[in-house]
């Protein structure tokens, strides 16, 4: 295994990128992202350079047991989507973007739920997790848009205030709970019931086995996978690391710190997303 020491400034371990620089002028090859991705853009990760959890998600079986939970969630949903829906892309979602247009990979698998590859421009995103911008009833499957279900919690809550809080991976926030007591839940408009849900995999919450059947078709047609900012501590990310490496196709991950997959990586560089794709996409001529 190929490793670049991220302890040196980025312009003195270019030689390092040259095995990466070989992989992606082949083309054809499938990126799977990580929070790691988004974290340049203002979006925390959930795990520290220790790959230690940082924050306590919400668990999906308490979410649908608990109508207080549903509250909470709502509440610190409210507050932290006005921050995040105005993050933007970073460098590193430009760069992968550009990758792409420029043919060096192909298809890209995200764990994040924020939706900056697209908003960079990349195409045929696969969000394995879902997306923030999607609402899902648990009681009659109705789907909504997030951007509609805002301004209706904006009208049932005129005069919700809450202090000013950290941005959390999942975009929300931490709430107190007397701030908390006071949010009136958004209910489903087709069968009324307060059981919406972001169209997001929580922790605890399996991935539609379609979903997953089409990462892994991806993967087996793929030359290479590419991990991008992602610890792999997940196992929903770290099954395609795994499948790639049982039938022979290369994998390279850039990111910083350990990772769950370092064992069956073929390439494996220790650095900075946006500087490193950055410099990649110059070696490539993007």
């Amino acid at each position: 295994m190929s490793t670049t020491d991220d302890t040196r400034p980025l312009s003195t371990i270019d030689a390092g990128l040259d095995p990466l620089v070989d992989l992606l002028a082949t083309g054809d090859v499938l990126v799977l992202t990580g929070a790691g991705v988004s974290t340049d853009s203002g979006i925390p990760d959930y795990r520290g350079p220790d790959g230690e959890r940082r924050v306590t998600p919400m668990q999906f079986r308490e979410f649908t047991d608990s109508s207080a939970a549903r509250q909470r969630y709502w509440a610190r949903a409210f507050v932290g989507w006005q921050r995040f829906s105005s993050v933007v892309p970073n460098a590193g979602h430009e760069a992968i973007a550009r990758l792409q247009g420029a043919g060096h990979v192909g298809s890209v698998i995200t764990q994040n739920v924020d939706g900056l590859h697209q908003r960079a421009g990349t195409r045929d995103v696969v969000e394995l997790h879902g997306s923030l911008a999607d609402v899902v009833c648990l009681t009659c499957r109705d789907r909504s848009s997030r951007w509609d279900l805002e301004r209706r919690m904006r009208r049932d809550n005129p005069s919700f205030v809450a202090a000013d809080h950290e941005i959390r991976p999942d975009g929300d926030v931490a709430l107190n709970d007397l701030e908390v007591a006071s949010f009136v839940v958004p209910r489903c408009l087709v069968c009324a019931q307060d059981t919406l849900k972001p169209d997001v995999v929580f922790f605890g919450e399996s991935v539609p086995r379609a979903r997953v059947e089409r990462c892994f078709d991806l993967t087996d047609r793929a030359a290479a996978l590419l991990v991008l900012g992602s610890s792999l501590k997940v196992f929903s990310g770290y099954r395609f690391v795994r499948r790639a490496a049982a039938r022979g196709i290369p994998v390279a991950i850039v990111t910083r710190g350990p990772t769950r997959g370092d064992g069956e990586a073929t390439l494996r560089i220790d650095a900075g997303l946006g500087e490193t794709l950055t410099a990649l996409g110059d070696r490539l001529g993007v």
